[in-house]
């Protein structure tokens, strides 16, 4: 997906998976996302951030796992519609790490057209929004769509990376 750095909302036309944290809808780019599983035992590893839960085993291969409620300061509470989405996470250029999203659950997969996306509102001047994309208008709702690459904090990422290598 292309992006532009001032988070206008030129080149975000695309297919967005989304999904549900706390009641609010999120979208990420379907070339990210590889699987959705279900939610499953997930090994805790020391001295990580509070929203990074641990790793899990996928299929043989150590991924680590974040969750976005907590991440984003909300109340997490599983259910039996809570599931992780597998992703890929670029560290930099070229590179990537696979990574499971804790997420409530999972919506559908849309299409979205220039037209249905607006440029993130400006919050203030000590607010970041730079990991959000836009905001969707789909079905007569909102949705913030996010760049996953800007989600975890890059040095965040290089510890949480050095667990899956």
């Amino acid at each position: 997906m292309n992006t532009m750095n001032d988070n206008g909302s030129g080149g975000l036309a695309g297919k967005y998976l989304t999904a549900v944290l706390d009641r609010e809808a999120y979208g990420f780019a379907v070339l990210k996302v590889r699987e959705i599983i279900r939610l499953q035992k997930v090994t805790p590893v020391p001295q990580m951030p509070a929203y990074v839960k641990g790793v899990i085993n996928l299929r043989g291969r150590v991924i680590p796992v974040v969750d976005l409620r907590t991440k984003f300061g909300r109340p997490a509470e599983m259910t039996e519609r809570t599931c992780i989405v597998v992703v890929h996470v670029g560290l930099s250029v070229g590179a990537s790490v696979p990574m499971g999203l804790v997420v409530d659950s999972v919506e559908e997969v849309v299409a979205l057209r220039e037209a249905e996306i607006e440029p993130t509102p400006a919050f203030g001047g000590t607010i970041d929004t730079t990991y959000i994309l836009g905001m969707a208008k789909v079905k007569g709702q909102v949705k913030t769509l996010l760049d996953l690459d800007r989600v975890i904090a890059a040095d965040a990422l290089q510890s949480i990376a050095a667990i899956a290598a």
